[in-house]
């Protein structure tokens, strides 16, 4: 029998202390195969386990063989009173980059969250856009168009395609329209979400359980409805407080939504059909997008956020 005194912490307990651990932590034996091979209670080698750890000899760590930052993750999910967030080790490359990188992350989380009993709803986003490409296994379940489509110099893909595509993968009913995010006059609005292919897919909307969207900034390259907008609009729009778009929805920095001309003119889901669905993922990327990305939570327009580690470290600066 092996006799230590539990007041000392000389050499011969510093070995049979990492012994046991070696035992118990790498060789997968049980704290009875250990006690009776040292000829210790059980109850003593419990102990010497604790003062493993709490003494360094043992350090545990969680870790993750991808390119998910665990702990920022964690951080800024609790900072932000988040659903999930996920928070990658990205380097800051260029946009497109990032946005591969992101789309996997967000088509690796959706894979896991959606069940059968969800209905997915896709907002138009370079970024969705980036998950739906990379997005390879779905539980079968209806995907629904949440706007309309932007046609934009350099961008080739559209809401309609990306529905179609992540409809293709779950192998469930699609639900999408023919129509632009935004058009000249708020009477061609409305008569287009009269037509039957846009009301038919307006009507799921309510029906929505899990959204994926994304978020933009009102600034240059920053939002792709910006983008689209013409200048006056855009300074109208900036001077009445507009801080961010989410699926083409105008929120100033307390999350508020905005309603001007603009937003008559939209075609597709409302602040409060967004508010509604239980979990909406953001696609988050970019240094420019701090305040947005905070008023889009703060608004309930986004509860759950994919994003890159140098956003994440920005938002909990932004919020300390």
């Amino acid at each position: 029998m092996v006799a230590v005194d539990d007041g000392v912490r000389g050499p011969a307990h510093l070995v049979l202390t990492a012994s046991v651990a070696r035992r118990y932590y790498l060789d997968g034996r049980s704290k009875v195969e250990i006690a009776e091979e040292f000829g210790l209670s059980r109850f003593k080698v419990a102990r010497l386990l604790d003062d493993a750890r709490a003494s360094g000899l043992v350090r545990i760590e969680i870790g993750h063989p991808g390119v998910i930052d665990i702990e920022l993750s964690g951080r800024l999910m609790d900072a932000l009173g988040l659903q999930h967030c996920v928070v990658t080790d990205t380097p800051d490359e260029h946009p497109a980059a990032i946005r591969e990188h992101l789309g996997a992350a967000a088509a690796e989380l959706l894979t896991e969250l959606i069940t059968p009993d969800d209905v997915l709803g896709l907002s138009w986003a370079r970024s969705v856009s980036a998950m739906a490409i990379a997005v390879k296994k779905l539980a079968t379940v209806p995907v629904v168009q949440l706007t309309g489509a932007l046609s934009l110099a350099g961008v080739d893909d559209s809401s309609i395609e990306l529905v179609r595509d992540v409809a293709r993968v779950s192998g469930g009913p699609a639900y999408y329209f023919y129509a632009p995010m935004a058009v000249p006059d708020a009477a061609t609005a409305r008569a287009l979400r009269r037509q039957p292919e846009v009301a038919q897919a307006l009507a799921k909307i309510p029906s929505v359980t899990k959204a994926v969207a994304g978020v933009g900034a009102w600034a240059p390259e920053q939002s792709t409805l910006y983008d689209a907008t013409g200048e006056v609009e855009r300074a109208d729009l900036l001077r009445r407080g507009v801080c961010a778009d989410v699926s083409g929805i105008l929120v100033d920095a307390h999350g508020e939504p905005v309603i001007a001309a603009l937003s008559k003119r939209m075609i597709g889901i409302t602040a409060e059909q967004m508010r509604a669905i239980p979990e909406v993922i953001g696609i988050v990327y970019g240094l420019g997008k701090v305040n947005a990305l905070l008023a889009a939570v703060r608004g309930g327009m986004v509860n759950s956020v994919v994003t890159h580690s140098t956003l994440a470290a920005a938002m909990l600066e932004a919020v300390r």
